[in-house]
């Protein structure tokens, strides 16, 4: 597949997509076998790809080796059926090169990659030398996952660099200010990819035109962001309203501090098996089981 082929199906890339949280045993190992029951779950939502190696998959946790196993798990669970989009969270350009690499034979439709995220950042030339780089080295679509909250992308960079970096098809925006994914779209080249990762305004992201949803809520109940989805690209508003704030009400019965542990369980209390999160990330408490129960069962009602 040439280059440009390669740029042209990432850029098809829409609706929900989902990542994969990483399942871990009470020994904080990877259990390999249990991604393809997750990925089946989430395909069967009619999602439109999925991600693993993100931030709800605990991926800045995963050794190489790890990496590349969890990877190699999830495309062969895919296979074909959705997109693949392989996720990146490292803290230098040659690493960032160096994991993809790894990946050489898998089917990866995009890499999803978060700005370096340890304390120090680096000035805005070398930020757009570091995706342009990791793009030329590997020849991999990228989605910028822009999350780090002490090495943000304003707008202006994030332009810059889509103009600079052919390879660099689109914006993950996680903000919580939905402005800041508003401000984006406005001046976007009409060629790119803009998806949300606001969990608790999916349904205002997706009526401001935004081309689908990357977030922990969309891994936890794939079913009811995907009728989210269904329902706004349909115009049908009302019914979406009332589905928003049934999805925020769960959201708000997550903890961001250990929100991985809240996906697996809200996705356990749906029928998947139960894992918990990498130490020291703790697992959902019962106090957290008391707020999210309730919260779950009134999404899955419209579901």
């Amino acid at each position: 597949m040439s280059t440009e082929e390669r740029i042209q199906r990432a850029l098809t890339l829409s609706g929900v997509v989902p990542p994969v949280a990483m399942p871990f045993d009470g020994d904080s190992r990877l259990v390999r076998s249990a991604i393809a029951e997750q990925i089946d779950f989430i395909v069967e939502a009619g999602v439109g790809g999925l991600v693993a190696g993100g931030s709800t998959g605990e991926g800045h946790t995963l050794s190489d080796a790890e990496f590349v196993d969890a990877m190699q798990a999830a495309s062969e669970a895919t296979r074909g059926r959705v997109p693949f989009v392989a996720g990146l969270i490292v803290n230098s350009t040659r690493q960032a090169i160096e994991r993809t690499r790894m990946l050489d034979g898998l089917e990866i439709a995009a890499l999803q990659v978060t700005p370096v995220f340890y304390l120090f950042k680096p000035d805005a030339d070398a930020t757009v030398a570091h995706f342009r780089e990791i793009w030329e080295q590997t020849g991999v679509p990228i989605l910028i996952y822009n999350v780090i909250p002490w090495n943000y992308l304003d707008i202006a960079l994030m332009q810059r660099v889509m103009a600079e970096v052919p390879g660099v098809v689109g914006i993950k925006q996680s903000s919580g200010d939905l402005k800041s994914l508003s401000d984006l779209m406005l001046s976007a080249p009409p060629d790119k990819r803009f998806f949300s990762g606001i969990d608790a305004l999916l349904w205002q992201s997706f009526s401001l035109g935004a081309h689908g949803a990357i977030s922990a809520l969309t891994s936890a109940v794939p079913f009811a962001t995907v009728r989210l989805w269904k329902m706004v690209q349909a115009g049908e508003h009302d019914a979406a309203r009332d589905l928003h704030f049934r999805l925020n009400a769960l959201w708000n019965a997550c903890s961001h501090d250990n929100l991985p542990a809240c996906v697996k369980y809200i996705q356990h209390l749906q029928g998947l098996h139960l894992h918990g999160p990498r130490a020291p990330m703790q697992p959902v408490g019962d106090a957290q089981k008391k707020a999210i129960d309730p919260a779950l069962r009134r999404v899955l009602e419209v579901r």
